[in-house]
């Protein structure tokens, strides 16, 4: 039987109720999923790479079928060394799209075989962002709906509690 591993990547900072959202549903599509955390050094991250994999995986517990990973370079690069053919994106929105869109037409250019599938976020989770969540937590904000207890407790330490 072939497996089917599916890479979900992003920043994840921090991880929210919306990513987990996807998480869970893409473990029911493929055998194997990956998280993946992208290193970009050109973006300003509130979390190091090393907090935002422990928050996942004190989020997403002990799963054989689930792996939290990092990389840099080509997304679709790492996506063949891991064994993979699929990038699963969360798509909260039309205005979401058009730019997904882009990625992964780029994407599949330069790899042929990888496809990108969107998933739909679920209703509750359609206005959720990393960026909402900081926000919020910066202006002292009840987050405790947004994200899992772990990243709650992470985002207190570095803004401050209420």
């Amino acid at each position: 039987m072939k497996k089917h591993i599916a890479v979900y990547p992003g920043s994840f900072d921090p991880i929210t109720y919306g990513h987990l959202d996807i998480i869970c549903r893409g473990l029911e599509v493929f055998d194997t999923l990956i998280v993946a955390v992208a290193r970009n050094s050109s973006k300003k991250s509130l979390f190091t790479i090393e907090e935002r994999v422990e928050m996942i995986r004190k989020a997403v517990g002990d799963n054989p079928r689930l792996k939290v990973d990092t990389f840099e370079g080509l997304l679709v690069d790492y996506v063949i060394r891991q064994g993979a053919r699929v990038i699963l994106r969360g798509l909260r929105a039309v205005s979401d799209f058009e730019y997904e869109f882009q990625i992964a037409q780029m994407n599949h250019t330069v790899q042929k075989e990888v496809e990108t599938l969107f998933m739909m976020t679920s209703v509750p989770y359609g206005y959720l962002s990393s960026s909402i969540v900081k926000e919020m937590a910066l202006l002292k904000g009840p987050i405790d709906s947004f994200v899992p207890p772990a990243v709650q407790e992470a985002l207190e330490k570095k803004f401050g509690k209420k």
